[in-house]
């Protein structure tokens, strides 16, 4: 919307007040003119037509016609052209008389009773007037004077005219209109000459305004001006003034500007000339270094590859163990450096531009299953979950450097690992198509780690670059993995990124671009014979979970899947049973008793059941497939390694694969046993019998310290709550000062607490196993903490007695679970439950004792060695009370949270001492 001129909005600002004001009062005088006409004429129809109303009453009593017709003429002639028609009606509405008959005399006819109508009244027609009023007998008799009225003896009715009315109101109308015209008319006079009085000095200061912002010196406002204009005209000729002063100074600083500029430019066009000769020597100078760096990494590569070789022919040789130990170093110590010579050489190969990318088909998954087999088992050494989830429709065969992608997965995938000390990495890859040709690769390697501070961020992709100067020291590294990777990935046409925060871990996401194959190929996997089969699938890693879903469900299985282990018992308390059954787990030592668990229930219900585990070890798979699974593998598994084992039975082409029988090999291993419970170093001494070839046990921690200072140990089993020298003291003191300063100690503990565990290994101890221990879990351990590259000899295993049934029937006594503590050996599983049984009065009188004399150390001692010792004996309700009560004193550290516990397992233990002595007692 335009603004209004001054002019015009004087006018405005004048006119329409004035407008409004002139309405309001002419409309307000001309309503009452009307109003004020309208009642005058009511009062000259009602001032002639009552006084003639009763000049008629006589002529109408005589019914004198004449005298009617005469007084009527006279009064109509009387009073016009006001009066349009005079009339006089009997009582029943009959007309006597009438001046002036006419067309519209129905008019005159009144509507009402002519009885009740006692004075003058006024109806007003289109145009007129008509005034009804009655011709009253007022000489009417004595008897009627109490009457109000006097009685109608006619109707007398007035049609007088409006003409004269509406005249007036004209007048007074346009007498309004006139008057409100002028005050316009004088209002608008007055505002032009306000107006222009305002604009003409206003013009001028304007066209200075201007003149002044064209640089004019002379504005053309000399004559003086009036109030407020003559200060405004004043303070423009200052403005003008100090902007010719202002012009005259800026003048000179341009002028020394230009001069100082045109020095500076000379002295530039010298500095261009010798920083180009720099630049060229520099040139010069990083091409022959990176000549130099390359010739000298092949030349370092020659001797190194030597040495590498050399080292892992040494192995092959009969070694001690202090020479393994320095080859193990020597390896290590090459292999870093051939990493590093690896990395200095891709550098100055991408500093010189001498790296080209090879276009050659590739298939994708392969690629990527090649890196996650070889980066696995540093994973696994930390107890990381390694999980990979690839989009199902991410095409299968590309076309690009699949070595250049492999080392941007690798450098990104280790650097994670490295830098996570628990919890998961997971890369998930996921694509785009490009014009039908070209497929975008989207990748992202993220990780529960460190984290990276965001300051610290930029610095990772510079050469030589890290987060902080003390992970080199920690981590060990170049600092140029990440540059390396920067620089490939763009050479593919991508870029990388990262996000992390501090204690929040990182995620890496770059994408690279290949081409998409001209040609189709072949999907040769078994998928048909998997269509629509029935799967129980078992995963609780959710990544690693819905990856492998997607992936069934691609393949048309009909899964049930679970995350939680309460998930997977409801799928097998259904009607119907699974041709499949597929569980993952981490499957470290400590998890295998529950991964058996999970085997025993899910066997019965699945034609075939396959176990998924982060390991590589394989004895710990052979073991787990001697449990009842029909095969075992090591996460993360490739999608065509899956395919094939969940196809395997249902393949015409399947051979029948069977395991031979062949007897356990029996280590040249010698191990110590430090425990106070009889039971335990009985069971433990039967098991490792059969795998290893000397056994020592100690009854505490002071003998086992004594023996390690005369014998030397290759595993040390250590109870942690026993007499005179506890367990951790012990491990304290051997690793100070004996013979086994670098021997395994393994903490055997049947109960501890997450913490514990953790302060275990903060103590010294090289891991933990918590009881009930069986043959699988101690020749996993033996495989984790020994030298297993060693020569074995086979010892033959006699046959095995049949099982035996229970000495006697309890409901506390789970016969077949302890034959499974025993490893299937009657004999000793009687002779753990006897050994149980003889220590059950002792354990009950010292309860009794330390409830009574409130002995808060000697109730936890005998919890804790009473736990043990129901750890192998099959008496789980027992074992359960035990455990209870061992963890309440733990936590709370008062006898009255777990008195109704202790008070319960009194009960138990001589219900289990009174049936153990019935006569049903074999």
């Amino acid at each position: 919307m335009t603004r209004l001129g001054l002019r015009d909005s004087i006018l405005v600002l004048t006119l329409i007040p004035t407008m409004l004001i002139g309405l309001i009062l002419g409309g307000y005088f001309t309503v009452n003119r009307y109003v004020e006409l309208e009642e005058i004429l009511f009062q000259r129809g009602s001032s002639i037509s009552e006084p003639l109303a009763i000049a008629l009453e006589q002529p109408v009593l005589r019914e004198d016609r004449a005298q009617l017709n005469r007084i009527v003429s006279t009064t109509h002639n009387k009073h016009s052209p006001l009066i349009k028609s005079i009339a006089i009606f009997d009582t029943d509405k009959e007309l006597l008389i009438t001046s002036n008959y006419h067309e519209q005399f129905k008019n005159l006819t009144f509507q009402g009773d002519i009885q009740t109508l006692h004075h003058t009244k006024m109806v007003k027609k289109e145009d007129t007037f008509v005034f009804f009023t009655p011709v009253k007998f007022h000489s009417q008799p004595t008897e009627q004077w109490q009457q109000t009225h006097a009685t109608p003896v006619a109707l007398l009715a007035i049609e007088v005219s409006q003409d004269q009315a509406v005249i007036a109101q004209q007048h007074t109308l346009i007498m309004s209109i006139s008057i409100i015209v002028i005050a316009l008319i004088l209002s608008g006079v007055l505002s032009l000459r306000i107006s222009k009085v305002l604009v003409a000095p206003l013009s001028k200061l304007l066209l200075a305004t201007d003149k002044l912002v064209e640089g004019k010196q002379d504005i053309g406002i000399q004559t003086p001006m009036q109030g407020e204009f003559e200060l405004l005209r004043q303070g423009l000729h200052t403005i003008n003034g100090a902007m010719a002063n202002q012009r005259d100074e800026m003048q000179k600083h341009i002028d020394q500007a230009t001069s100082d500029y045109r020095e500076t430019l000379e002295q530039y066009e010298t500095q261009n000339i010798q920083l180009n000769i720099a630049k060229k020597e520099a040139q010069d100078a990083n091409r022959v270094k990176s000549d130099f760096l390359a010739k000298m990494s092949h030349e370092l590569r020659t001797p190194l590859n030597g040495v590498i070789g050399f080292t892992r022919q040494l192995y092959k040789t009969p070694l001690n163990k202090h020479q393994k130990e320095y080859l193990d170093t020597i390896e290590l110590s090459a292999n870093s450096l051939m990493t590093i010579i690896s990395d200095i050489l891709d550098f100055s190969k991408l500093e010189a531009g001498a790296m080209e990318l090879e276009s050659i088909h590739f298939p994708l998954r392969e690629v990527i299953s090649e890196v996650m087999t070889l980066l696995a088992p540093s994973a696994y050494e930390k107890k990381l979950e390694l999980s990979i989830s690839v989009h199902p429709h991410v095409p299968e065969n590309l076309v690009g450097d699949p070595t250049r992608l492999k080392q941007v997965l690798i450098n990104l995938i280790s650097n994670a690992i490295k830098f996570t000390e628990k919890g998961s990495v997971k890369i998930d890859i996921t694509h785009r198509v490009i014009k039908q040709t070209y497929a975008s690769l989207l990748v992202s390697v993220s990780d529960t780690g460190v984290g990276i501070a965001m300051e610290k961020q930029d610095a990772l992709f510079t050469p030589f670059g890290q987060a902080d100067s003390s992970i080199t020291r920690k981590f060990g590294g170049t600092g140029l993995g990440l540059i390396i990777t920067k620089h490939i990935v763009e050479a593919m046409r991508g870029s990388i990124s990262l996000n992390s925060a501090p204690g929040q871990g990182t995620c890496f996401t770059f994408n690279a671009i290949f081409e998409l194959p001209k040609r189709a190929f072949n999907n040769d996997l078994p998928t048909y014979s998997i269509e629509n089969k029935r799967i129980l699938f078992f995963e609780p890693q959710e990544h690693t979970h819905y990856a492998i879903l997607a992936q069934l469900h691609e393949w048309q299985m009909q899964v049930t899947p679970c995350l939680t282990e309460e998930t997977f018992y409801q799928a097998l308390e259904q009607d119907f049973s699974y041709d499949i059954c597929l569980i993952g787990n981490t499957a470290d030592v400590e998890q295998m008793p529950v991964l058996k668990n999970y085997i025993t229930k899910a066997r019965p219900l699945a034609d075939y059941l396959y176990l998924m585990v982060s390991t590589i070890s394989h004895n710990m798979r052979e073991s787990l497939v001697g449990s009842g699974a029909d095969a075992c593998a090591s996460k993360p598994l490739h999608y065509r390694k899956l395919c094939e084992m969940l196809a395997a039975p249902y393949r015409l082409d399947h051979p029948d694969v069977s395991t031979d029988e062949h007897n356990q090999p029996i280590l040249p291993l010698k191990a110590l046993i430090a425990d106070d419970n009889d039971a335990n170093l009985k069971l433990l001494s039967t098991l490792l019998s059969e795998q290893i070839e000397g056994i020592d046990s100690a009854h505490n921690g002071a003998q086992a310290v004594a023996l390690c200072k005369t014998h030397k140990y290759d595993l040390i089993f250590m109870d942690i709550q026993m007499p005179i020298m506890d367990g951790i003291t012990a491990c304290k003191t051997i690793l100070d000062s004996s013979l086994n300063e670098d021997t395994p100690i393994i903490a055997v503990t049947a109960h501890a607490l997450s913490g514990e565990k953790d302060q275990l290994l903060k103590d010294g101890f090289s891991g933990y196993l918590t009881k009930p221990i069986d043959e699988d879990m101690l020749k996993q351990t033996i495989c984790d903490y020994s030298n297993s590259n060693v020569n074995t000899h086979n010892k033959v295993r006699t046959q095995e007695p049949p099982i035996s049934p229970p000495p006697f029937e309890s409901h506390l006594l789970d016969w077949p679970l302890a034959l499974r503590h025993a490893g299937g050996k009657n004999d000793l599983a009687l002779e753990m439950l006897n050994m149980l049984l003889e220590s059950l009065t002792d354990t009950h009188e010292q309860l009794e004792q330390a409830l009574e004399n409130n002995d808060f150390s000697l109730l936890l001692s005998v919890i804790h060695k009473f736990h043990g010792a129901c750890c192998y004996t099959g008496v789980p309700k027992l074992k359960l009370l035990s455990e209870t009560i061992e963890t309440g004193l733990k936590r709370t550290q008062t006898i009255a949270d777990v008195e109704p516990e202790i008070f319960e397992l009194l009960d138990e233990l001589t219900s289990f001492k009174q049936v153990s002595k019935s006569p049903a007692n074999i």
